[in-house]
């Protein structure tokens, strides 16, 4: 009996042989004595065979010979398997005749000038050393092709060849290319546009007309559709539902294209009447308050949707978390309005029932749910669950957060599960870099952000923190050892010790005209009074050694030499609305400071210092982030102390006051060596607006201005100095990189003409 199968009428065939089968059941029952292979050159018998569960000395099911077949075909080795079984007088032989698919012995390009051969063969999934798959082979060719659309090649085409040896069955794909040229936009025309300005239009399309100086104006194909939805969900956003946008082709004398854009606008809708239905809880004039779309404004879906989200929050802040809410409009083409009716479903409060804490491995639940702001019992107000995850998010150890309401037994309860996926909180590093501030930096770190003392051996999940820093460079030695408990004695009081060592060789680049060194450690304590509001206090004791003074400075910089004790004692008080601690974009951040140096808690300085700092962050559009930073400080004298020493006072310019100036630069000079010296009085503001370039990069434009005032009583008299830049935000495993260009607005003697990168890490508020 013979039976053959092919790969087109596989199902078909087999259903044949399950009734040949039956029709033979003396073959059925016969043993299967021997099985083989023909047919096949550049695969073994023995890996074929190993392949399919058909073996000697197994009584014949034709069921199994089924299930072989399609496995071999499934190895993608073969295009035609057939199985021939020959009867003998003990039993039955099985022989699998194959037919192999080529073997790819060769894969090479041919017509590509513009990609090399390598970088395309990166791009496919046909390789030699494999069999050839003649609809992969396919897939690969769109590959290329896409590849060379997006490069603005819209007339490429892509074709192959095979060079097979029949006596082997080896192959020789030839991938042929045909690039075509580039087809150059020569202009861009806009017919039908009525309600807004051509070059509104024209800013936000990728297309562009060829420009000599920015823009080679390339054809894209895809690009262009892009460009045509913009333009119409453009124009739905602004209220005109029935535009149409079209766009055809047409070539000038030279062969460069002329994009004309097509668009028929239509009419311009606004909202008619809104009524709202099935509200109890809630008077209609609170619930309109909430809508962005009003009465004869401007209507669009997308405001719509927006709408309804807006109310739902609203009902699920209040603990309606089952609260169902619908819009339904009624557009008239005639007047160009449209009516909003808004159908609710309130159903009742829902409260919560229980939490469940899943996924923290390393993290101890008593950790997340002290910074939960929703609690069994309460009511499910959905902003309490928001605020909550802000608070794990700040916290840092996790990469996802999420949570999930799970209905119960019991009437209006639900159950709250947080979802967590533990992120890396503990770190080795070893680097070095280079600073604008700091010059060569070599950097050794041991950390854990979720450090747990109670914990051996593996020390974590007690949302303690400690770190053992060392950063080496040209110009600084700086050694820390910190530790922060956030819940001292499980209460929630903070704790903190640091321990430090801090060098500064004179370089007067970085303005300094001295060596300092500066050792002590510093006492931490910490309370939270509100939901953003928080208090600090701040203990130090310092060791500060001047030496090493320039020589051509003045007598009252030369002073400055010798060993001092300072002894401090700081009271700040922070506010911090702000949505991320690391990437915000709305809020805003506060911080007023006061610190004693000397008198009842002794050293030899007496001082007494004012600061504030603010931050304010405004979300723009799609992302970019408008933020507005202030810092300001006054510094006194007091009892024996009569002159500020030189380290404590205040400095400006540089990576992290003013950009496009030399580091401390702004301010006072010393009346012989002209190196900064400091005030006592500071002033410094930043406007910076940060938008997306590429998933973890920002790019940023920036305004700097700010002084610092030899007296304190000189604050804010003037003598500013700003500068305009451009930088790049990038977030790495070690924290956030930071590079910009400033240039000064204020020319004089010692500013860079030509304006001063600044290359920075770590954030700021």
């Amino acid at each position: 009996m013979k039976v053959k199968f092919s790969l087109f009428f596989l199902i078909l065939l087999s259903l044949m042989l399950s009734g040949n089968a039956q029709e033979n059941p003396q073959v059925q029952k016969k043993t299967v004595l021997d099985v083989k292979v023909v047919g096949n050159k550049n695969v073994s018998s023995a890996s074929i065979i190993a392949k399919v569960k058909i073996r000697p000395g197994q009584v014949f099911s034709q069921q199994l010979i089924d299930e072989d077949i399609k496995r071999l075909y499934a190895t993608g080795f073969f295009t035609d398997v057939a199985v021939n079984v020959e009867e003998e007088p003990e039993g039955v032989v099985v022989i699998f005749d194959v037919q192999e698919a080529p073997y790819v012995e060769e894969v090479t390009f041919e017509g590509n000038r513009v990609f090399r051969a390598e970088k395309i063969a990166k791009w496919i999934q046909t390789k030699s050393g494999q069999f050839l798959d003649k609809w992969q082979l396919k897939t690969d060719l769109e590959e290329i092709r896409r590849r060379y659309l997006e490069k603005g090649y819209a007339q490429v085409v892509v074709d192959y060849k095979l060079d097979i040896d029949e006596e082997t069955n080896r192959a020789k794909v030839r991938i042929i290319i045909n690039e075509g040229g580039r087809i150059k936009i020569s202009r861009i025309e806009i017919q039908g546009v009525r309600a807004f300005k051509k070059k509104r239009i024209l800013k936000f399309m990728k297309t562009k007309a060829r420009n000599w100086f920015f823009w080679m104006g390339v054809y894209k194909h895809e690009v262009l559709k892009e460009d045509v939805e913009k333009i119409e969900d453009f124009y739905k956003r602004n209220g005109y539902l029935d535009v149409k946008v079209d766009y055809d082709k047409q070539y000038d004398a030279r062969g460069n294209m002329i994009i004309v854009i097509k668009i028929d606008e239509g009419k311009q809708y606004r909202v008619g009447d809104i009524t709202i239905e099935g509200n109890k809880a809630f008077p209609t004039e609170e619930l309109v308050k909430v809508l962005k779309l009003k009465k004869n404004g401007v209507f669009s879906y997308y405001g719509l949707n927006e709408d309804v989200d807006s109310l739902r929050k609203f009902y699920a802040d209040r603990g309606y978390i089952k609260a169902h809410i619908e819009a339904i409009p009624s557009v008239n083409p005639e007047t160009g309005l449209v009516d909003i009716k808004y159908k609710l479903a309130e159903n009742d409060i829902h409260y919560v029932n229980k939490i469940d804490i899943k996924g923290n491995v390393k993290t101890k639940d008593v950790v997340i749910r002290r910074e939960l702001r929703i609690h069994p019992g309460d009511k499910f107000e959905w902003y309490k669950v928001d605020r909550s995850r802000q608070r794990l998010d700040n916290l840092g150890y996790f990469g996802e957060i999420d949570f999930e309401v799970q209905p119960t037994e019991e009437k209006n309860k639900e159950d709250l599960v947080v979802r967590v996926k533990e992120a890396k909180t503990g770190e080795f590093s070893i680097g070095a870099g280079y600073s604008s501030v700091d010059e060569f930096i070599g950097l050794v770190e041991l950390s854990q952000r979720n450090f747990d003392l109670t914990n051996p051996p593996t020390f974590t999940g007690g949302g303690q923190r400690i770190s053992l820093r060392a950063e080496m460079g040209t110009t600084r030695n700086d050694y820390e050892l910190s530790f922060t408990e956030p819940w001292l004695f499980g209460y929630p009081y903070l704790f903190g010790l640091d321990l430090y060592q801090h060098t500064r060789e004179r370089e007067r680049d970085v303005g300094y005209a001295w060596d300092e060194k500066r050792r002590g450690f510093s006492l931490r304590f910490g309370k939270e009074i509100s939901e953003y509001n928080s208090v600090y206090l701040r203990t130090r004791f310092d060791k500060v050694e001047i030496s090493d003074v320039a020589d051509d400075v003045s007598s009252e910089l030369k002073a400055e030499e010798g060993e001092k004790n300072l002894h401090g004692i700081r009271l700040n008080f922070i506010r911090d609305t702000r949505d991320s601690a690391f990437n915000p974009t709305k809020g805003y951040y506060m911080s007023l400071g006061i610190e004693n140096l000397g008198g009842f808690i002794g050293g030899d300085v007496d001082l007494i210092r004012y600061t504030d700092n603010f931050g304010f962050y405004y979300p723009v559009w799609n992302n970019w982030v408008l933020n507005l930073r202030l810092q300001s400080g006054i510094i006194d004298t007091y009892g024996d102390t009569d002159r500020v020493p030189v380290y404590e006072r205040f400095f400006a310019g540089g990576a992290y006051t003013i950009r496009g100036y030399d580091e401390r630069s702004v301010g006072p000079k010393d009346s012989v060596s002209k190196d900064p010296i400091g005030g006592e009085a500071m002033l410094v503001g930043n406007v910076e607006l940060t938008f997306p370039l590429y998933e973890n990069i920002k790019g940023a434009f920036f305004y700097d201005v700010g002084n610092v005032w030899e007296d304190k009583s000189d604050f804010g008299s003037g003598g500013y100095k700003s500068s305009v830049g451009i930088g790049v935000r990038l977030k790495t495993r070690l924290g956030p990189i930071q590079l910009d260009y400033g240039y000064p607005l204020n020319k004089g003697e010692g500013v860079p003409s030509s304006g001063k990168v600044h290359f920075s890490m770590g954030h700021r508020f």
